[in-house]
């Protein structure tokens, strides 16, 4: 899930009667925990509530879903590889206790509902019950991430797409083309492929779409003012048209897909990575990332490098949740002054494990003071969970250093996972602290919308 950049306009005072009760500090001193209130997976128009994680643990964050072929029930899979079904969706297995090398981004089920394949950033495929293994990068991954993946009909193939616009069609799955090698004014973050095989959508996270083959062009977002970003696409059953899940929540129509709710312009702002559509096309469902209660323990965050990044971590995921009270001025937050409040939100995390970090607005300040106390690491440096993540160029000024977080997991094949305060997907401020990820550092400039400048270890 991608955050904004700190430099828009704060949200109004409408958006705190859209968020749960917003947190403010316990006699301790700490921020108490608020959430994003759901049950992780929520269905519109006649799609079934079948269940969900919100509120359970999960070891890592939710990265994608599929729904059964008859709409009873669905899937939904996480980075670590571990899968839970709710509904009839059966539970075929999951790699929750292995681990793997490089996080999982997506999911597809098999046309029977008996199986279902996970794809890795990387490339790797896994299958479970009747999904067969038809090939995958893992042996030689692609330059950059792949982000998603689709089933062939007949479940004899699927295709992965890369975030440069990379089609990769492994068994029966045709090779189309792709947008490759074509300047793309966004990265590319999912795919959605016609019912007899010879199509495919491509969707860019501005909202701009890309067909192939049979698949018919019925719109996009791209170059229109929505506000946020896209996170995902689906289908419609007869090909005519298509869903674009904003990252708010919102979902975008085209064709025939009908609107079943939220607006775009009055979404719940409760973050939603993936989405799945019914077999009729009457209902869809979002997959709320920050619904659930992600301890972040697969990758483990402990690290003889930095042996209190354990506990930053502990304490940066337990405020994941809305936070900022609009009602009481732009940008108030339960971590200092009402003002742009990511470094202050890191700050607090590093104090309570006793790091004595300043409360300083300014991310430059703060990675001053941790190289100043402790360790710089280039952009290209392996972190650790704990560390502080800052987005820009330099440390110089508000232009060059213009966001930060907390590093919550590291990835074999050294994708991150991030905490970050004064953040969200909301299309007129920052007024949460959410998870984001899981990217490659390398691609932060297309994924975040900023290149990562240095991590600092206090």
């Amino acid at each position: 899930m991608r955050r904004t950049l700190l430099t828009l306009v704060a949200v109004t005072a409408l958006v705190a009667g859209v968020y749960a009760a917003p947190r403010s500090r316990a006699a301790s001193g700490r921020a108490e925990p608020g959430r994003f209130a759901g049950p992780g997976v929520t269905g519109y128009g006649d799609a079934g509530q079948f269940g969900g994680f919100g509120g359970a643990p999960l070891a890592a964050p939710a990265v994608g879903m599929a729904a059964t072929p008859d709409g009873g029930g669905y899937w939904v899979a996480a980075a670590d590889g571990g899968v839970f079904s709710y509904g009839n969706a059966a539970f075929h297995g999951s790699l929750g206790a292995l681990r793997i090398y490089a996080p999982i981004v997506g999911m597809a089920a098999t046309p029977d509902g008996g199986g279902y394949w996970l794809v890795a950033m990387d490339g790797g495929v896994f299958s479970f019950g009747d999904a067969r293994f038809l090939g995958s990068l893992g042996a030689h991954p692609p330059e950059h991430s792949v982000v998603g993946m689709a089933a062939a009909p007949g479940g004899l193939g699927y295709w992965l797409v890369g975030s440069d616009g990379s089609v990769y069609p492994f068994g029966t799955a045709a090779n189309l083309g792709s947008a490759a090698g074509q300047p793309l004014a966004a990265p590319i973050v999912g795919m959605a492929a016609t019912r007899d095989g010879l199509g495919y959508w491509l969707v860019a996270s501005d909202g701009g779409v890309f067909t192939y083959g049979d698949a018919g062009f019925f719109g996009s977002a791209a170059n229109t003012n929505f506000g946020t970003w896209v996170n995902a696409m689906a289908a419609t059953p007869d090909d005519q048209g298509y869903w674009l899940l904003a990252a708010t929540g919102g979902i975008l129509t085209f064709g025939d897909a009908p609107s079943e709710g939220p607006a775009p312009n009055n979404p719940p702002f409760s973050p939603a990575e993936s989405m799945a559509a019914t077999p009729d096309g009457r209902g869809y469902w979002e997959m709320r990332q920050d619904e659930a209660s992600t301890n972040l323990s697969d990758p483990s965050p402990a690290s003889a490098a930095f042996p209190a990044g354990a506990d930053v971590v502990a304490d940066a995921a337990g405020q994941v949740g809305p936070d900022a009270d609009a009602s009481q001025g732009s940008y108030c937050n339960p971590y200092g002054p009402c003002e742009e409040w990511c470094s202050l939100f890191a700050a607090w995390v590093w104090n309570q494990v006793g790091l004595g970090a300043p409360e300083d607005a300014f991310t430059g300040d703060l990675y001053n003071w941790a190289v100043a106390n402790g360790t710089a690491l280039s952009p290209t440096d392996r972190p650790e969970p704990g560390d502080g993540v800052f987005y820009g160029t330099g440390p110089q000024n508000a232009s060059t250093s213009v966001h930060m977080g907390i590093v919550a997991q590291v990835w074999p094949d050294g994708a991150i996972d991030t905490i970050e305060g004064d953040s969200g997907p909301e299309p007129d401020g920052m007024y949460a602290v959410v998870l984001n990820g899981p990217f490659l550092p390398a691609e932060s400039q297309a994924y975040n919308a900023t290149p990562i400048y240095g991590y600092a270890r206090p």
